[in-house]
């Protein structure tokens, strides 16, 4: 394959993933700046810039070889990523349990918008018969962002340390003392999570259902 194609076919998997993960992380800083916590605005992370969200193993490294070790060793592709986590006081949220949830929510209801209008767009440039070879590029990323956003909004919603989903549990959780347990336990959890997503079929039950469900809306 010549330099551009693979250059091509890169684009296809990585702007996706950076767009997402970009966007799941602003959309926390700036419901954080809605409930009062202006923490992640001063620190010049409300931007979409991905060089001041990147995480060197999260985005580059793990997403590399999550490519490559299928073609190595066999097996489906399964591409994943993460950014850096904005920085966010709760001590400075008017009503915290509230404002706990709502910031924890924000991310994966970005994916969520940003997994509908590919899905809108895939729809559109998908009916079109007599597409260019830039319209099916077009199309081959759109399917690759319905499908990154998809499985960043569910996988982020699983109530395991450190996920979104998680904190939406301590902040429903009615004993005073829980969201300090449960950010305690958040540097703990990764392990799980992985041994979660990499040994059952729970995200892929979970995923693929939500992507046909916005293709449907969109058609």
């Amino acid at each position: 394959m010549e330099p551009l194609g693979w250059i091509a076919s890169g684009a296809i998997v990585i702007v996706p993933l950076l767009v997402a993960v970009v966007c799941h992380e602003v959309a926390h800083g700036a419901m954080a700046l809605a409930c009062g916590d202006d923490t992640a605005q001063r620190a010049g992370r409300l931007t979409l810039n991905p060089l001041r969200h990147l995480d060197p193993f999260g985005t580059v490294v793990l997403p590399i070889l999550l490519m490559v070790l299928p073609l190595l060793f066999g097996g489906p592709p399964f591409v994943f990523g993460y950014a850096k986590p904005v920085p966010i006081d709760p001590r400075r949220f008017g009503a915290p349990r509230r404002d706990e949830m709502l910031v924890a929510l924000a991310g994966p209801g970005a994916n969520l918008l940003l997994a509908l209008v590919s899905a809108v767009v895939f729809a559109v440039v998908a009916e079109r018969a007599s597409a260019s070879p830039a319209e099916r590029w077009l199309a081959a990323m759109l399917g690759v962002s319905l499908r990154v956003n998809c499985l960043l909004a569910v996988f982020n919603v699983l109530p395991l340390p450190p996920l979104d989903g998680w904190r939406v549990l301590a902040a429903l959780l009615p004993w005073r003392g829980a969201p300090r347990l449960v950010r305690s336990l958040e540097g703990l959890g990764m392990v799980v999570v992985l041994l979660v997503v990499f040994n059952t079929p729970l995200l892929s039950l979970l995923v693929q259902p939500l992507m046909t469900w916005l293709l449907w809306i969109a058609q």
